[in-house]
């Protein structure tokens, strides 16, 4: 399944894809990104080709958009196994059963996490973020029923965008390795979609 809006299409990722996620995601990442982009969000977590590929085969939690043929933004959504490799993600499981969304009590089976996502500066505010949002949480909604993410409170553009324009509410507060996080969640079928 692609989507094409505004001359960008958004499809599942190949491994083809990997070099231009890496390169995207290198430009933003907090080690790496431009001091003076920071501002304006970045991604925490880094990531290597192996990683990708198994997100794209063994998760198919890999989501693109390209604009012609430049990436121009991707989002990874994958399972709680997937993401036990990182402390951070296993400090997440280990509070999951304890809390609850919506009609949910939280756990590895009825939840996954999204995220990161990455939109190159060069077409946000486009709505390309909420694209591709949209698109990946489709893409696993008949295998979860509650999305789960992170956002760093340093990082007040990503928070935004969850909660403004995704719709994320935030369902805790937390501490890891001396940096505070919201997390926040948002069931993957909207109300039009459940109906």
């Amino acid at each position: 399944m692609s989507l094409t809006i505004e001359n960008i299409e958004y499809r599942q990722a190949t491994r083809e894809d990997i070099d231009d996620v890496l390169e995207l995601h290198y430009r933003y990442q907090v080690d790496s990104i431009h001091e003076d982009d920071k501002k304006d969000g970045f991604i925490t977590t880094a990531f290597n080709s192996d990683q990708l590929g198994e997100l794209i085969e063994q998760e198919q939690g890999l989501f693109i958009a390209r604009q012609d043929a430049k990436l121009v933004a991707y989002a990874m959504a994958a399972s709680w196994g997937f993401w036990s490799k990182w402390p951070m993600f296993q400090h997440m499981i280990r509070d999951l059963n304890k809390l609850e969304y919506r009609t949910y009590k939280l756990s590895v089976k009825n939840s996954y996490q999204y995220g990161p996502v990455c939109v190159d500066k060069n077409v946000r505010g486009q709505g390309v973020f909420e694209s591709i949002f949209t698109y990946a949480r489709r893409a696993m909604q008949g295998r979860y029923p509650v999305l789960v993410t992170f956002v760093n409170k340093i990082n007040p553009r990503s928070f935004a965008a969850h909660t403004r324009k995704a719709g994320l509410d935030v369902i805790q507060e937390f501490e890891y390795n001396n940096n505070f996080y919201y997390e926040l969640a948002c069931l993957t079928a909207d109300s039009t979609e459940q109906k």
